[in-house]
């Protein structure tokens, strides 16, 4: 079989392209396309490999304006030239489930999250722009909306990144999911005997990830916060930051292991499709404050009572306010010592790499079965897939 692997663009490093890496190791000789390839921002585990981008990677600056390239996202996505390839596979949070394949490939589409800007949260993000940008902004999300729609029609089989993520695909593309959680390599973490008094976040600065709330709260309490990342709200986020703030910027593997290991607990503010930042803290056996909301209600345990038995990984707050947070936070610090790292730790290896190999190949496996039985439609592949640990059923319906 000839492979081509497609993902939404390579301009930063996160969990879409640790999903990538993984994909790319699993099929070798697979080509890889993309709309934006900065040639800095390319993770290791590709390099070397073909990577062929849009006519946007050609334009000025596109890694840092390629999200102003809305309205050419359509164009640039079905120039992709995918003949010859009989399994398309695209890694996407954006448009790219919208390549064109030829009749008979089959197109499984591992979904990070169906686009923020134009479908759960475009009036956020509209309710940023002002003038002439914010009019802009909402004609081209209404042409690609219907776009992103058509083109998710065409998709073979989706696979989604978590149950939060399958609702939304039966919610706005009205088509069913198999859930794979994302792959989180467990082998890089450890357990300390002593942590230290400080608090960590980790993620890109952007807005919808609310480092400023976990800056608000810790500043009101006089807690000491680190937090690895940078991003275009990095200069804001310092204006916010008192004297127990301090920014590590982005940081090396081995780094960011050793401050999971040793924080008092993960801040985590974000409504987030997945998350693969609690798994990896919850990883080191430390546990977990999030935001109830979005796919930390998989990855993390927390309930009425675990917390005491030992088996709770974590605590929710259910408003994105200050005060919440403060709140939970003091909660938390009454309970820490209730918290077992290494019940955490055995948890969060639910999520390792090897699950997420294993329950792929067994979707890849499953899919072309299906489509050899059935060559007139991409069923019934949801009665016959079986996840080895994370979901075994199919979510939704047409």
């Amino acid at each position: 079989m000839r492979v081509a692997i497609v993902h939404h663009w390579l301009v930063t490093q996160g969990g879409g392209e640790r999903v990538l890496e993984a994909l790319a190791s699993m099929f070798p000789d697979a080509d890889i396309f993309t709309l934006i390839a900065d040639p800095k921002a390319i993770p290791a585990g590709l390099h070397g490999r073909r990577i062929t981008q849009s006519f946007l990677g050609r334009l000025p600056w596109p890694g840092r304006f390629h999200r102003h390239f809305l309205p050419l996202y359509p164009l640039a996505v079905e120039q992709l030239d995918l003949r010859g390839y009989d399994l398309v596979i695209t890694s996407d949070a954006g448009p790219m489930k919208g390549v064109l394949v030829e009749p008979g490939a089959l197109h499984i589409c591992y979904c990070h999250a169906p686009m923020r800007y134009i479908w759960n949260q475009y009036h956020e993000y509209r309710d940023q722009l002002r003038g002439l940008a914010n009019y802009a902004f909402a004609a081209s999300a209404h042409y690609v909306r219907a776009w992103d729609f058509a083109a998710a029609q065409r998709v073979s089989l989706f696979a989604a990144n978590s149950v939060n993520v399958a609702d939304r695909i039966r919610h706005y593309y009205l088509r069913p999911s198999l859930v794979l959680y994302p792959p989180v390599d467990t082998s890089y973490a450890r357990l300390e005997a002593s942590v230290d008094d400080s608090y960590l976040a980790v993620g890109r600065l952007v807005a919808y990830k609310r480092i400023d709330l976990l800056i608000a709260a810790c500043n009101r309490l006089g807690r000491r916060l680190r937090i690895i990342g940078a991003g275009p709200e990095e200069r804001r986020l310092r204006a916010l930051a008192g004297k127990s703030i301090e920014f590590l910027g982005y940081v090396d593997n081995e780094v960011l292991w050793s401050e999971y290991a040793r924080c008092r607990a993960l801040l985590f503010a974000a409504e987030e499709d997945f998350g693969m930042a609690p798994v990896e803290a919850q990883a080191c056996g430390r546990p977990v404050i999030a935001y109830g909301k979005g796919g930390a209600l998989e990855s993390i345990a927390s309930e009425k009572g675990m917390v005491a038995q030992g088996c709770a990984t974590g605590l929710f707050f259910h408003e994105q306010t200050v005060g919440a947070l403060c709140d939970t936070i003091l909660d938390f610090e009454k309970k820490e010592r209730d918290f077992d790292p290494v019940f955490i730790s055995d948890w969060a290896k639910r999520f390792d790499s090897a699950y997420f190999v294993e329950g792929f190949r067994e979707l890849v496996n499953v899919a072309i079965a299906s489509r050899e039985r059935h060559p007139t439609s991409d069923g019934p592949w949801e009665s016959t897939y079986r996840h080895p640990v994370t979901m075994k059923r199919a979510v939704g319906g047409r």
